[in-house]
């Protein structure tokens, strides 16, 4: 690795560093990390996986990520929003997910809240991307350096709060910034990584949810 942060294949393609350590991770980084995602299932699994993520390593969550998805009704949270009492407890037999009772009962409420909000809002998309931060907000180049500092962002906070005080859990500034990078609020992929224009441009035909 390069003290830019990228990895160089065989062929000469450059990635970010962090995919270099599991095939998964490389084809998680080439085909969705930092595509924009305006379609509310796909980002509601997300901000839920988010936060089964806290204290554990992404890879541990995108290993199990089909796992989840069938235990949480492929995350469609108007069904989700239907689990009781005997489904965290089935749920906390299934060896496929993390057993966490909190993060699963988070899950949970976090379905229901969703319905409050695609009522209240018309869509979950609608909120999360009033949060993209300016352009002007952004590194003018995004190194390693820069990355890896970057935890967070005011934009990432102001969500965090929105979504505290309408009763969501498991979504502090940390999470809502993982999970901007990850549905392409932002493009973090760093300067020089083949996938970096291509998210560029995937953000620049982006029409934004009113």
């Amino acid at each position: 690795m390069s003290k830019s942060g990228l990895v160089t294949d065989e062929r000469g393609v450059a990635r970010c560093f962090w995919c270099a350590s599991a095939p998964e991770y490389l084809e998680y980084h080439d085909r969705e990390w930092g595509f924009p995602v305006v379609d509310d299932v796909q980002l509601f699994e997300k901000i839920c996986l988010e936060g089964f993520q806290a204290g554990l390593s992404w890879l541990t969550i995108l290993r199990k990520r089909e796992a989840f998805r069938r235990a949480f009704a492929g995350f469609d949270f108007a069904r989700l929003a239907r689990f009781g009492q005997r489904d965290v407890e089935r749920l906390l037999g299934d060896a496929g997910i993390v057993r966490h009772r909190g993060k699963i009962e988070s899950t949970i409420n976090n379905a229901r809240r969703a319905l409050e909000l695609v009522e209240e809002e018309g869509s979950l998309a609608g909120l999360f991307w009033r949060h993209e931060p300016p352009p002007d907000s952004r590194p003018r180049r995004m190194t390693r350096a820069t990355l890896t500092k970057l935890t967070t962002c005011p934009e990432a906070r102001a969500m965090a709060r929105e979504l505290k005080r309408r009763g969501w859990t498991f979504v502090g500034p940390t999470t809502t910034y993982a999970f901007m990078q990850a549905m392409g609020l932002v493009n973090d992929h760093l300067e020089g990584c083949h996938v970096r224009a291509r998210v560029e441009a995937a953000r620049a035909r982006l029409r934004r949810p009113a």
